[in-house]
């Protein structure tokens, strides 16, 4: 009788091991229907204070668990088995190979090594399949603590910033690539004023911290700052924009995307001359921002320089080099003459102003692409974001390496920090809206869908702590910017 080989006897068993496996799925996937309809009938049988519709969400979450863990624990047992062969082999192959046995030594060393690969694999197929889980309960919890509140159409191309007033009233405002910054209601998404004083793309906008005068940086290679008078509009009534149905997110083409004057930009108040233009670049200022009391400002280029200036004068009092490629942001201090400037570089800067006759800068270096922007938030930390799709929140004291990251699945773009809350909202080119905390904890991501949320890219952030309608705004190259509430309390408390 011929004499089955080793290698025949193995196939024999792996395709017996799989067979057995479909049997059991297929036994699972039998029984499903009767023990959902068996947990439904105990669920309308309990005394709840829960809503139906509720109940319902919270048992297909739980068949869901139930489902997934029931798979992990057949795919655990077949792993073990297919250890249990591995080891059986390798003690078998130590005492055949080159005639001579292998020492214990290894032999353990072999099957540890293999061993290990068949854990990793485990550790890898459970995280994936837990991952969807989490995911359901991170939505749901997500869309319940951040709402949709108002979306700010009429500009005809994408929108690179969005800031709000300092002072009151406070408005919102959005710099356009169509050559335009609007001001508008925050309460009734009204346009309220347009400014038309440049001839290229608006890169960015920030209001005065005690004048109604706002600061705009542009492709034409000055940055202007202009006065503004707005009067709001009664606020009314609007319908809720967080009624949607379903979570999955779609692609959008260019004709789904809101027409150019949705909410009649065309016939606000126009703008058309600034007080004041800084005209020292000689490349696109990319973003322009105001020193603590408003008496001068910094503008970033794409000529690698930042220039400090003085408002009332115009003059230029500083030019700041270093930078070996083009500058992709600026941002100043809310209490200290401190100025950051980020680059293509991978590096971003520190600039001191505090002392008059001494003006040092600190260089910051732990990024691998673009920095896109860097944010100062309260006391001595600088957070960066950066197209390698990380973020990282740095101690001024101590410059050699981040004291938190934050690793993401795309690009980061213009980030903005709740200082009260110390809360980063990260925006992304993939059209999320990220929100952690300066430890590095994902709090939640905003609602996204096929009704809500961006269409394309998300450029920037703004936080507005005290206003209390919406308390964060984004804006995207879907030509819209978008305000959301926040429950920052529940969205701390689920943390």
């Amino acid at each position: 009788m011929p004499i089955e080989s080793g290698s025949c006897a193995s196939a024999r068993q792996a395709k017996q091991k799989r067979k057995s496996h479909s049997l059991s799925i297929r036994r699972t996937n039998s029984s499903e229907q009767e023990r959902a309809g068996l947990q439904r009938d105990m669920l309308e049988g309990q005394d709840s204070k829960l809503p139906s519709s509720v109940r319902s969400t919270l048992l297909e979450l739980f068949g869901q668990i139930e489902r997934e863990f029931e798979n992990l624990y057949i795919e655990n047992l077949e792993l073990r088995r297919e250890i249990d062969t591995l080891n059986e082999r390798l003690a078998a192959e130590g005492q055949t190979i080159d005639g001579a046995e292998l020492s214990k030594g290894q032999l353990k060393t072999k099957a540890s090594h293999s061993t290990s690969q068949l854990s990793q694999k485990l550790k890898t197929t459970y995280k994936a399949s837990t991952s969807k889980i989490v995911s359901s309960f991170k939505t749901t919890t997500s869309r319940a603590i951040c709402q949709l509140v108002k979306e700010y159409v009429g500009h005809r191309d994408g929108i690179w910033d969005v800031s709000v007033a300092k002072t009151q009233p406070v408005v919102l405002g959005t710099a356009s690539a169509d050559h335009t910054a609007l001001l508008w209601s925050i309460e009734t998404g009204k346009c309220l004023v347009k400014y038309v004083g440049h001839v290229g793309s608006v890169n960015s906008i920030k209001f005065h911290p005690t004048e109604q005068v706002a600061l705009t940086a542009s492709g034409d290679q000055t940055a202007h700052i202009w006065r503004y008078i707005v009067q709001l509009p009664t606020p009314q009534p609007t319908a809720d924009c967080n009624q949607v149905s379903g979570e999955d997110e779609f692609e959008f083409s260019d004709k789904d995307e809101p027409d150019g004057d949705g909410d009649g930009s065309s016939d606000c108040p126009t703008v058309r001359v600034p007080l004041t233009s800084l005209k020292s670049h000689q490349g696109v200022v990319i973003a322009a921002d105001w020193l603590v009391g408003g008496k001068q400002a910094v503008t970033a280029s794409w000529d690698r320089t930042a220039n400090l200036y003085d408002v009332e004068t115009s003059e230029l009092v500083h030019s700041l080099t270093g930078h070996d490629q083009e500058l992709t942001h600026c941002c100043t201090h809310p209490t200290q003459r401190l100025v950051v400037t980020s680059s293509r570089d991978t590096t971003f800067r520190l600039w001191d102003f505090r002392d008059p006759s001494i003006h040092s800068v600190n260089v910051f270096q732990g990024h691998t692409d673009t920095v896109t922007s860097a944010v100062f938030t309260v006391g001595d930390n600088v957070v960066s974001g950066s197209d390698d799709r990380t973020v990282k929140v740095w101690d001024l004291k101590n410059m050699r390496s981040p004291i938190a990251t934050i690793r993401t699945d795309s690009a980061v773009n213009r980030i903005n920090v709740c200082v009260g809350q110390r809360i980063i909202a990260l925006p992304h080119d993939n059209r999320q809206v990220r929100l952690f905390d300066m430890s590095g904890v994902r709090l939640a991501r905003l609602p996204r869908s096929n009704r809500q949320g961006h269409r394309r890219m998300v450029c920037c952030s703004a936080w507005s702590e005290d206003h209390p309608i919406c308390n964060l705004f984004t804006c995207g190259f879907d030509r819209q910017a978008i305000g959301w509430n926040i429950n920052i309390p529940a969205l701390l408390q689920e943390k």
